[in-house]
């Protein structure tokens, strides 16, 4: 299990007993009552077999039993309301060693010498939180979903940050934010680290932006600012609009551009970056068919170590094609299999081709993924909603040594205690 640093300790402690001390000294009502528990069993297979001749090893394959914990207190009564998270899970190796370690599932141990995936890890967080109206502002450890920072569930254990951030709702259609991120600790990590991005290491990711919902809901505008300090600076400007056809057709956008340079110290050195992104849908029936693309101009797209890659159109699960002068297009086909009397049941398939990459000799570089996923949701008895899912891909790259091929099963199964 991992140790967290006695200050990160400290703070973590002394939150928990301002919340509890606070929800003691109001009625129970809201506090105890609003609050909810939710209980994920996760078991997480991935095989992966490498096709490129210059990597040392054949394959990289793991295999992990997770539980992962959330708590989400209701608030004290009172014109200021107080409450608590807590996120906690701990992962078990079941499969995986020295010849097939690096999958992401494990944090790899020992990797200067004798590398190998660590037999167990764990996480456990906590975050106070004080609600005014429909503002929140929460300080602690915390799973944040934004546009310019999105943390990464794809593995055993979802990447966690610490630091603080308000959120407000209080007007309708609007939601504004800001905060600032102190720590990172990676989904396969054990520890509390700085932030990094291309070699350049910070303790500050300071941020703000809003989004206003309209047109019935249809359409949402959203601006963003962000700033890894004395390493990058990032904006982000974004518009989803879902435009009904007919009864069951639809077209949908996503469209987005990220604008960034180096900030103060320039620890990652001079950058300058450009990513436009937009990916287009079409809804009918039981199908959606989408379209996207993507342009990276400059540097590579900035963001985060460890951090998702889902706010560009092209992000898959092997590659997010977002090189140093890399365009991209994808071609995505999804089936919802209710329409057919089976309910729960869903596939996948997409195609991404990226060219136009910036290479080390100076030529263009090319790669490109095929991914399908298979996906069914118990609907009713003992295991209801448990989530099975099969992913098959391959990935080729003129740019890299990650050449593949990779099958990935995982079984989801949530439990849900409370309101």
């Amino acid at each position: 299990m991992m140790t967290r640093k006695p200050l990160t300790s400290a703070i973590s402690l002394a939150s928990l007993g301002i919340c509890l001390g606070a929800s003691m000294n109001a009625h129970a009502q809201g506090f105890v009552d609003d609050t909810k528990v939710d209980l994920t069993f996760r078991n997480y297979f991935i095989g992966r077999d490498f096709e490129d001749s210059s990597v040392e090893r054949d394959k990289a394959q793991e295999w992990t039993q997770s539980l992962i914990l959330n708590i989400e207190s209701g608030y004290t009564p009172g014109p200021v309301g107080f409450g608590v998270d807590v996120i906690a899970g701990a992962a078990v190796k079941l499969d995986g060693g020295s010849d097939t370690y690096g999958t992401g599932l494990l944090p790899v141990e020992d990797a200067g010498t004798d590398p190998h995936p660590a037999d167990n890890y764990g996480r456990f967080g906590i975050a106070a939180k004080a609600k005014v109206g429909e503002s929140v502002l929460k300080v602690g450890e915390m799973m944040p979903v934004l546009p310019i920072l999105r943390s990464d569930d794809g593995r055993s254990l979802p990447q966690t940050f610490e630091g603080g951030m308000i959120t407000s709702h209080d007007i309708d259609g609007l939601m504004l934010t800001a905060g600032q991120f102190r720590q990172n600790s990676p989904r396969d990590s054990k520890s509390m680290d700085d932030m990094t991005y291309g070699g350049g290491q910070s303790d500050r990711f300071n941020f703000i932006g809003g989004e206003y919902t309209f047109n019935k809901q249809r359409t949402t505008f959203g601006l963003w600012g962000a700033e890894l300090k004395d390493v990058y600076e990032q904006q982000y400007a974004q518009v989803v609009h879902t435009q009904p056809l007919a009864e069951d057709v639809a077209l949908t956008a996503n469209i987005g551009y990220f604008h960034g340079g180096d900030d103060g110290r320039a620890r990652a050195g001079d950058l300058d970056n450009d990513t436009y992104s937009g990916l287009f849908g079409l809804d009918f029936g039981s199908n959606t068919v989408y379209l996207g693309l993507q342009k990276v101009s400059g540097d590579t797209w900035m963001r985060v170590n460890g951090a998702s890659g889902g706010s560009l159109a092209n992000d898959s699960f092997n590659n997010s094609y977002d090189n140093s002068g890399e365009r991209s297009w994808q071609l995505r086909h999804d089936f919802d299999f209710e329409a057919l009397g089976l309910p729960g049941l869903t596939i996948m398939n997409r195609y991404i081709s990226g060219d136009n990459i910036d290479y080390e000799n100076g030529s263009d570089g090319s790669e490109w993924g095929r991914e399908t996923e298979l996906a069914y949701t118990v609907q009713n008895g003992s295991l209801k909603n448990l989530n099975i899912k099969w992913r098959n891909s391959s990935f080729r790259s003129e740019v890299n040594t990650r050449d593949l091929n990779e099958n990935r099963i995982i079984l989801n199964y949530p439990l849900s205690i409370g309101s």
